[in-house]
């Protein structure tokens, strides 16, 4: 087992297929997943349930399911998922630290970390001192991210780190940042992390495991087999093309 590898299975029961998300085909026959990467990614279209694992295994970890870690509790009008109730986590040792970063709440978290430098309990110094020192409303929203990732979340100690779309505010030259910054984490031999994204930049990690949720049941993939890639690299090799189809219907009308 390489080290960085905690959540080494993860296992549901499956339940009627009219109830969400059994209803969805990436679940339908498939009761569990083993994770032998420290890095493991979920791809898929929009409403693959992707999105739905990585939440309920964030809550089997205890974390705010609106993101952030055991400690952060802001509100939230979540509701506990069929999927969440049925899941079963096995780990070689349960780490205490981890972080649930989730691209569509972020703001929510800032706001948070903003109303608690405002109690007379804490200084904003102390808040936001594992940030970069300064308000995540104060930066540019991709630079919020990368603050978070570059001094929020540390290769101290045994984390798991569970990714939302962690590139939907970031440039390409961001994304290729974040990489290096998980590389870092692996070579520490401290962190595991699961990444629900559709970037193919962040996909192209090396020695990781994609889980692909455009399959039914979702399975294990290639880099290359990922749609992702598949129809990026289509639309830079034949960009003139590509975009003549798109736009064929459009200019007939």
């Amino acid at each position: 087992m390489p080290s960085g590898v905690f959540l080494r299975q993860i296992r549901w029961r499956t339940g009627e297929q009219k109830i969400y998300p059994w209803a969805l085909p990436a679940f339908q026959s498939l009761k569990e997943i083993d994770l032998i990467k420290p890095v493991t990614f979920f791809v898929g279209d929009n409403g693959s349930g992707k999105s739905t694992l990585l939440e309920a295994i964030a809550i089997g970890c205890g974390f705010n399911p609106e993101g952030g870690n055991r400690n952060h509790q802001f509100a939230s009008a979540h509701s506990e998922s069929e999927l969440t109730k049925s899941l079963n986590l096995s780990w070689s040792i349960k780490p205490q630290h981890g972080f649930f970063f989730r691209a569509e709440s972020f703001y929510q978290f800032a706001t948070y970390l903003e109303e608690m430098a405002q109690q007379d309990y804490v200084s904003a110094e102390e808040v936001f001192r594992p940030y970069g020192g300064a308000s995540l409303h104060h930066k540019s929203h991709g630079e919020a991210f990368l603050a978070l990732f570059t001094h929020r979340l540390a290769a101290r100690q045994p984390s798991l780190y569970l990714f939302d779309e962690p590139e939907a505010a970031l440039s390409p030259t961001g994304q290729m940042a974040l990489l290096r910054i998980i590389h870092q984490w692996v070579l520490s031999g401290q962190v595991q992390c699961i990444i629900a994204t559709h970037s193919p930049i962040l996909l192209a990690y090396p020695d990781c495991t994609i889980f692909d949720f455009d399959y039914h049941p979702f399975k294990a993939v290639n880099y290359e087999d990922t749609l992702a890639y598949r129809i990026t690299r289509q639309f830079m090799d034949s960009r003139p093309r590509m975009l003549a189809e798109l736009f064929r219907e459009d200019e007939s009308d």
